[in-house]
């Protein structure tokens, strides 16, 4: 088992112990290169597991503990497979000399963890188990990536036998689709072309190559609702921001397009229901994807392409290079147009912050300017604060891959453990945490991993004392004249949530801002850390009526 996880890369195991993962516990106290990382509850486990393999780019290894520990870690198990992260995770199953009476621990893991994981194995030979291990290491990285399971018994790891470990495979990594010349005809010809920018482009490495197909076009680039990374740069003046994840609102912001490309976007993500097809009725589509299964998938397509997002958008980039050059004049024009509009909007929400700031409790749009703007260049940012992440959205100005880091998968609680994980994977880079007070409260306990571990993690909360993305979600609803307009189990106060408390409990230095012009100054040190830090940032309250 050690061996195949040396050959396959691992050199943390992010776990929670138990009785039935003891031998493989005590194989890795003489491992010496392989560290196991531990987490106070297997939520926070998966959570740091998920931020590790994001910044590494290769698969993490995650150990729970029997039924009990897996149950505990299936939050973090869905967002990982929302968000297409490569897992391979394990939990100890009961000793299998006694499984028929159904003891202490056991249950059908398998089928515990089949809703929320890409494929499961249930080790019952010992021979198996390194052959089963390499094939889900393959697995979890072959389009669309996400996390595999293995229920491994307590018995079997504690066996004394020979077992042949196969050799690692190398797999060449998808070419560049098929009729990438007729999809760069069909963009070339668009009058007002655009691009829905998914989270495949992060995570093949294609936003570069993106961005050259953006700017042969002088289309507008819009990042896919609730998008989980940076799949286009930000700063760009053809960047639109990101679509609404309503198909109503998606299908007004694309109606203007004649041409519009999707890559690497699953399903368009809508959240909150409403009639009809995310795509106007007119408009074109140019889809491409590594997974074959999301081309069509809701809409229909006049052309999809299946290949490397990276390597696909490469060659389109060079085949627009000739296709756009008898229009170049028109393209130019209308980059300048996007761009204009692009700072026009960007000056607005900057001014509408800055005349917010202020002493605490903070206006939310100038609390999130103020970390924006504070960011050291190379920062990055996890962002799990619900409303507050909205507007930060709006304000982000970020250029380099792999600066930010969500979870569609909306399973709360997240943000601590992959904070902590996307800091140990790429220790040279800064790490913001922007966590909503709900969200942090379903991951709290990863605050002790980091400050065992010292890792120099800026978390902070943005404290406003409820629930307010609900709140705001029921107040914009049709009025009815029979429902009250008060708002129940959605305040989490009296009493308030200090997290300065909580902080110092797990033995972590905090704050408590006291205006934004201190936040700032608070950030603008992120990368010069070198233990954790907790910032209790208090929030205005609910205002009926919505978000700003």
């Amino acid at each position: 088992m050690l061996k195949v996880l040396r050959d396959e890369g691992v050199d943390k195991v992010f776990g929670n112990p138990g009785t039935t993962e003891l031998s493989f516990v005590d194989a890795l106290v003489d491992s010496g290169d392989i560290e196991y990382v531990l987490g106070l509850q297997e939520a926070s486990v998966v959570a740091m597991a998920d931020g590790y393999a994001r910044a590494t780019g290769r698969p993490a290894f995650v150990s729970l503990h029997a039924a009990a520990g897996l149950a505990n870690g299936l939050v973090g198990l869905l967002n990982a497979g929302r968000s297409r992260t490569p897992l391979v995770v394990t939990a100890g199953q009961q000793d299998r000399r006694h499984l028929v009476q159904d003891p202490m621990l056991s249950a059908d893991l398998v089928r515990l963890a089949g809703a929320a994981v890409k494929h499961s194995f249930d080790v019952q030979h010992a021979p198996d188990l390194p052959i089963l291990l390499r094939r889900a290491f393959h697995l979890a990285t072959q389009p669309p990536a996400g996390p595999i399971f293995l229920s491994v018994p307590m018995d079997l790891l504690a066996e004394d036998t020979d077992v042949d470990v196969p050799g690692r495979s190398t797999v060449v990594p998808l070419g560049p689709a098929d009729r990438i010349d007729d999809a760069a005809a069909i963009l070339a010809g668009a009058r007002h072309p655009a691009i829905v920018a998914g989270d495949g482009v992060g995570r093949d490495g294609a936003t570069a190559e993106l961005t050259l197909v953006a700017e042969a076009l002088g289309a507008t680039t819009y990042h896919q609702p609730m998008n989980d990374g940076l799949d286009f740069p930000t700063a760009h003046p053809l960047y639109a921001g990101v679509l609404a994840p309503v198909n109503a609102l998606i299908r007004e912001a694309l109606a203007p397009h004649d041409v519009v490309l999707i890559v690497g976007c699953h399903a368009f993500m809508a959240h909150h229901y409403s009639p009809g097809s995310a795509i106007p009725d007119d408009t074109r589509v140019v889809q491409l994807d590594a997974d074959s299964a999301e081309i069509g998938r809701n809409f229909r397509v006049e052309l999809g392409l299946v290949g490397g997002i990276r390597a696909s958008l490469a060659a389109m980039a060079d085949e627009l290079s000739a296709a756009t050059r008898e229009n170049s004049a028109e393209i130019r024009t209308r980059t300048r147009a996007r761009a204009d509009r692009t700072a026009d909007e960007r000056g607005r929400w900057d001014a509408s912050a800055l005349a917010a700031y202020g002493p605490a409790p903070l206006d939310p749009l100038a609390a999130v300017h103020a970390i924006a703007c504070a960011l050291p260049e190379d920062a990055v940012v996890i962002e799990e604060a619900i409303t507050s992440g909205v507007l930060l959205r709006r304000v982000l100005r970020q250029t380099r891959p792999k600066s930010f880091v969500h979870t569609v998968g909306g399973g709360l609680g997240s943000g601590i453990g992959a904070a902590i994980g996307s800091r140990m994977g790429d220790p040279d880079r800064p790490v913001v945490a922007v966590l909503g007070d709900g969200c942090a409260m379903f991951g709290l306990q990863g605050l002790w991993s980091a400050a065992r571990y010292a890792v120099p993690v800026t978390f902070v909360v943005m404290n406003n004392g409820e629930y307010r993305t609900l709140k705001e979600t029921l107040d914009s609803r049709p009025g009815d004249p029979g429902r009250s307009t008060g708002h129940t189990g959605l305040s989490l106060g009296p009493p308030a949530l200090d997290f300065t408390t909580a902080a110092a409990f797990f033995g972590m230095e905090t704050v408590r801002v006291s205006d934004a012009r201190e936040l700032t100054e608070i950030i603008g040190k992120a990368g010069q850390r070198v233990a954790p830090l907790l910032v209790d940032v208090p929030l205005r309250g609910h205002r009926s009526g919505g978000a700003r």
